[in-house]
């Protein structure tokens, strides 16, 4: 794997020396790197990751991992060699108790992140991945459309399994009757989103004491979407949410807010 790696790292550094300790590269000017090689099969993921990093880093730059070098989505050679993906390293603590990096990272996400505008619509230029769920992305003109082909997805997942067919009839009703009634309406553009962020995917920077957000999986749509999964499994302070809305105001109409978390928690569901 070293071949893989060495090419990009002395351009980065031309005159260091480098030991190789996957996942961790070390310079012997003191800089540390993450890197990894994957299957042929897990194209996608690598594509889609980096890809939202990049995204993530032209919105909010240092808020995520720089990526340095990966396989591409235009990669003509990525079809019969390993993806691979080198970025900075960076030793992340918890988020949970530290209420100034929670309070910092809301404010980036309202006045950076989400505000980064997309020209082409609602969704994403790759398939990214939620975990192990293939989001299959494509472009959409309303959120309305974009939403309800994110659920439509994992409903034909579900089918092709032959399972849970009343929870796909179920979710066929979302569909055709929550998702126009809380989402038609919205007066709101495509903003980039991380699309996966629970406390699991962000943290604290040990080195500078700043927010880090990492593992996305990013489109363009409704900033309060990434809000609904944030606040799924804790770990997030009060202070994120509260300074965020102090920069970025709920989206009218306010009192369904609580309604358009609900829906857009049973995403992750």
């Amino acid at each position: 794997m070293d071949k893989i790696f060495l090419p990009h790292l002395q351009k980065i550094e031309p005159h260091a020396q480098f030991t190789f300790s996957f996942p961790i590269i070390e310079s012997s000017l003191g800089r540390k790197y993450y890197a990894k090689v994957g299957s042929l099969s897990e194209r996608e993921q690598f594509v889609g990751e980096a890809e939202s990093l990049r995204a993530i880093h032209n919105a909010a730059p240092g808020l995520a991992p720089h990526v340095f070098a990966a396989v591409g989505p235009d990669d003509s050679a990525a079809t019969s060699e390993r993806p691979y993906f080198l970025s900075e390293y960076r030793n992340i603590t918890s988020l949970a108790l530290n209420h100034k990096a929670g309070k910092e990272l809301g404010m980036r996400l309202a006045t950076e992140l989400h505000v980064y505008k997309s020209t082409m619509g609602f969704g994403f230029h790759v398939p990214t991945f939620c975990g192990a769920t293939r989001q299959d992305n494509g472009w959409h003109q309303t959120w309305e459309e974009c939403y309800s082909a994110m659920i439509g997805s994992l409903l034909a997942k579900l089918r092709d399994k032959s399972r849970f067919s009343e929870l796909c009839t179920q979710g066929e009703q979302v569909r055709s009757k929550v998702i126009p009634f809380l989402l038609r309406h919205l007066e709101i553009e495509p903003v980039l989103l991380h699309g996966d962020l629970w406390s699991g995917n962000a943290g604290v920077d040990n080195s500078s004491g700043q927010p880090v957000i990492f593992d996305p999986s990013s489109y363009y749509g409704h900033n309060e979407a990434d809000l609904a999964i944030a606040r799924i499994f804790g770990g997030f302070p009060r202070s994120f949410f509260e300074n965020y809305h102090e920069h970025l105001p709920k989206t009218e109409p306010v009192d369904q807010y609580e309604l358009r978390a609900d829906l857009y928690e049973l995403y992750h569901y």
